[in-house]
């Protein structure tokens, strides 16, 4: 065993609760000041005695670096510690912009390729094209080293006004181009899409719950009403969560004067709260189902909690995640952070749908064990507490502790899905062949209103797809791929349309033939989204 790992592990539990002390004193003699608690003066004994007297030497600034993670893991499963190299990137993901050079990019051949410049952000305006490979960044080669997307990131991203050199290599040119960029404010969309599925319907998929999101969730709300959209269809299918107050916000649009929209309760009442609907919401009338699955998690189910013990509209889909807890960030002196759960959340009708998480393992497990028992594909096989139950606004009986089930059950569709299509799809062969297609063709592309139109026949078009596996490594297995074919030629024009015309494109394909989008349409179409329409109670 390494000495140092051994040393870390040993004292484990004592050294990182030093990020939640006053202050400890590294002195050579125990600080006795009142003001310190028995359990600070403990770990400062402890500290100065590792400090003087250990075998080796310790950097102590470092056991604490490593050994935080698994303090706070011990509290609950959501209770993280973020060190500072990462704690930029991870407020990122939830402010609505960052600082950076403003491109999508994806690593392939060992090549930083650009997927999208993105629109308005520095690159864009330098010039900078969908297809361009980087291949110095300020005079280092990065082509064909093994590059990550991590080491891509570092490289791109960096404080507003800086400056970095890239050396570009395009189809069109013989010679490597040098562009120099500015970084600058980068948009993050929190909205993949917002779109007519029909002449009354309108599809709206929420990422996440960052910073802009209501902002651009409420735009997409008035501009599909523009086109005629009384009814909504709101995709909160793998949207892990983030700011509670932006699914508070949403809610609000859908809900009437005084309508519970979530409660949370902390400990002793410190950070309790309740937030109701204030009555100003735009879309009170407008019909609505929610999309949700196994990976859709605390601000969505807030959403779809407040949503559905209201009986304002249906819950679709499957089981959602069951997160609970509510974390508060906490900036630490050296510009790394922690977030400490600080409260529960509790749904309309009172429930709390956290999840069990006493033990470690099966919380990590759940969802493996979801499907190992099947409950993705037969609602049967949901697992509930039958005595942690609530009662909606109109009296039909929901669960707590363990996620929001939803009104209509919805299996993962299986339709497609054999050994040839994972093989490929899990070798990424999907993803580069629509992205190659469109960099051989991309000035025909870029002036085409629908870039399929240039695509070949659907023989034409899975035979070069086949050949183009085989060329990978994949030999063609055609009675599989037989089956798949409708799935593998639906995710290569959707890869062509969203490596053209941007994620929405992608998804006003995939959605054709998605099996919840149908169901959705159907209880829109029969006028059974509210209560009292909404059926029979879920109750035994």
């Amino acid at each position: 065993m390494d000495k140092k790992n051994g040393i870390y592990r040993v004292i484990l539990p004592l050294v990182i609760a030093l990020a939640f002390a006053g202050g400890i004193w590294l002195g050579t003699s125990l600080n006795k000041n009142e003001g310190v608690s028995t359990a600070n003066q403990k770990l400062g004994a402890i500290l100065n005695l590792i400090g003087n007297e250990y075998v080796e030497d310790v950097d102590l600034d470092s056991l604490v670096e490593q050994t935080l993670p698994d303090l706070l893991a011990n509290l609950d499963p959501h209770s993280v510690y973020i060190p500072k190299s990462e704690l930029q990137g991870v407020n990122d993901e939830l402010e609505g912009s960052f600082s950076g050079i403003g491109v999508q990019f994806m690593i392939n051949n060992d090549t930083i390729t650009i997927v999208e410049a993105i629109s308005g952000g520095p690159s864009e305006k330098v010039g900078l094209q969908a297809g361009d490979r980087i291949v110095t960044v300020d005079g280092e080669n990065v082509a064909g080293i093994g590059i990550t997307n991590e080491g891509v990131q570092k490289r791109l991203k960096g404080d507003k006004g800086t400056r970095v050199t890239l050396g570009i290599r395009r189809n069109t040119a013989k010679e490597v181009l040098e562009f120099e960029v500015i970084r600058g404010d980068v948009p993050v969309s929190m909205i993949d899409a917002a779109y007519m599925y029909n002449d009354h319907t309108g599809y709206i998929r929420v990422k996440r719950f960052g910073r802009t999101t209501y902002d651009e969730f409420f735009s997409a709300l008035l501009q599909l009403t523009s086109k005629g959209a009384d009814a909504f269809i709101i995709d909160l299918r793998g949207n892990a969560g983030g700011f509670m107050e932006m699914a508070v916000l949403m809610a609000n649009e859908f809900l009437e004067d005084g309508q519970l929209i979530v409660a949370q309760k902390g400990r002793g009442g410190k950070n309790d709260k309740a937030y109701f609907a204030d009555g100003s919401g735009s879309f009170k009338h407008a019909q609505i189902v929610v999309l949700q699955d196994e990976y859709s998690a605390s601000s969505s189910e807030i959403f779809a909690g407040a949503i559905q013990d209201n009986d304002r509209g249906l819950i679709l889909g499957r089981r959602s995640f069951g997160k609970g807890l509510i974390q508060r960030q906490a900036d630490l002196p050296d510009s790394s952070a922690i977030r400490l759960t600080i409260a529960r959340y509790y749904t309309p009708s009172g429930r709390c749908i956290q999840k069990d998480y006493s033990d470690a393992k099966n919380y990590e497990n759940d969802i493996v064990e979801r499907y190992n028992h099947g409950e993705a594909f037969e609602a049967d096989s949901i697992r509930q507490n039958k005595e942690d139950r609530y009662t909606t606004a109109h009296g039909r009986t929901v669960y707590g502790g363990g996620g929001v089930t939803p009104d209509i059950f919805v299996p993962l569709d299986t339709t497609g899905v054999t050994t040839y299509y994972l093989n490929v799809a899990n070798a990424g062969l999907l993803n580069r062949f629509a992205f190659e297609y469109c960099d051989l063709n991309r000035e025909q592309l870029k002036d085409m209103e629908d870039p399929l139109k240039l695509l070949p026949d659907d023989e034409t078009l899975i035979r070069s797809f086949a050949n183009y596996a085989r060329q990978n490594g994949i030999a063609p297995r055609w009675y599989y791929i037989r089956l798949s074919q409708k799935l593998i030629l639906s995710q290569i024009k959707a890869l062509i349309a969203r490596d053209t015309k941007g994620m929405q494109a992608y998804f006003e394909i995939v959605n054709v033939d998605d099996n919840a989008i149908t169901a959705a349409v159907k209880e829109i179409e029969a006028g059974n989204t509210e209560y009292p329409i909404m059926g029979e109670e879920t109750d035994e």
